[in-house]
């Protein structure tokens, strides 16, 4: 699938593009559990469009600026008004160190 398709709501995709930004992580509280989080956000690019990306505890460390990352099984949800991909539970993200 290509970014520019991409719509709110939508579940089940498959997206390879490159990290064109990272930011740094902070930390968020759970709202389910009494628990801190580490989340940054990546800007992602496959030539049709860009948007964020949500990397959460682990997974920001794995990804760096100029990575190719393909997610599977991603989501797309809405955020302030602005439409991101996220892996969730039962994505999976597969980096491609830049060279």
């Amino acid at each position: 699938m290509q970014i520019k398709d991409l719509k709110n709501g939508m579940r089940n995709i498959s997206v390879e593009a490159k990290v064109i930004e990272k930011s740094a992580p902070r930390q968020v509280l759970s709202r389910y559990k009494d628990e801190m989080y580490n989340v940054a956000t990546a800007i992602i690019s496959d030539g049709t469009g860009q948007m964020k990306l949500t990397l959460w505890n682990e997974q920001i460390n794995q990804v760096e600026l100029n990575d190719t990352v393909k997610i599977d099984k991603g989501y797309v949800t809405s955020f302030k008004g602005e439409i991101q991909l996220n892996i969730g539970k039962y994505g999976t993200l597969d980096v491609t160190k830049a060279k």
